[in-house]
């Protein structure tokens, strides 16, 4: 037990600071590529949901790719494709330095790709589930578009939205071990070198299961505590 302790400790003896570090930087890349995802996958959902056809077929083909391939697939396409690019870019500029794309921000689009096809259509359905005569009511007594959506539908749509958003954060909490195969020190690669160095397989590999369910036990709170907020807003208007 107390040989335990030791290798989980903070220190130059211990690798608890490496460990806190690789959390710190799967919290910081889910964080990062949610917005990314929300915003992407709006955008996609308004571009299936208008009538131009040309729009609403990119967006069809955008959500087919990236809910089609697999997410270690998407993330060895953008960390290594995205650097050949940049790459080739160079060289036609006449510049041959070479230029390594950077883990983190591989990460983040790779996975922000992934959940934005999905959150869009989170996004459809609950633009679907609003009833036309909402917008209709709005524009009727002189609200203009931009505040009929910023007041009538947005409230509504962030209340449908919110369980099918819930989910895939959770999935993308799960996602961020992918990119410890690109590279990144997060919770898995600092848990896996640590079960190479100490030969402790076992022991690092469930402090990393329990520190993946404390993320998702902390995300549950929150959201449960975010639904509860926007159905009792919901319930006032």
């Amino acid at each position: 037990m107390e040989s335990v302790l030791t290798i989980l400790s903070f220190g130059p003896e211990g690798w608890g600071d490496d460990i806190a570090t690789g959390m710190m930087v799967t919290v910081s890349l889910a964080l990062a590529t949610l917005p990314f995802g929300l915003v992407a996958g709006y955008a996609i959902a308004r571009g299936k949901l208008l009538g131009d056809p040309y729009l609403r077929a990119a967006a069809d083909i955008y959500t087919t790719i990236f809910r089609g391939l697999p997410e270690l697939l998407t993330l060895f396409l953008v960390y290594y494709g995205a650097g050949i690019a940049v790459r080739q870019v160079m060289r036609l500029a006449g510049a041959d330095t070479a230029i390594e794309i950077n883990a983190f921000v591989a990460g983040m689009i790779a996975l922000g790709a992934v959940f934005s096809a999905y959150a869009s259509e989170v996004f459809v359905s609950a633009f679907k589930a609003i009833p036309r005569g909402q917008y209709e009511g709005a524009y009727a007594i002189g609200l203009s578009h931009r505040r009929t959506m910023r007041l009538v539908i947005w409230p509504q749509l962030i209340r449908l939205a919110l369980p099918g958003l819930s989910n895939l954060w959770m999935i993308l909490l799960k996602d961020t071990a992918l990119v410890s195969v690109i590279g990144l020190a997060d919770i898995l690669r600092q848990t896996s070198i640590a079960a190479r160095v100490t030969r402790e397989a076992f022991l690092f590999f469930l402090v990393a299961c329990l520190l993946y369910l404390i993320l998702a036990l902390l995300s549950s709170i929150v959201l449960s505590a975010i639904e509860r907020r926007v159905t009792i807003e919901g319930a006032r208007q």
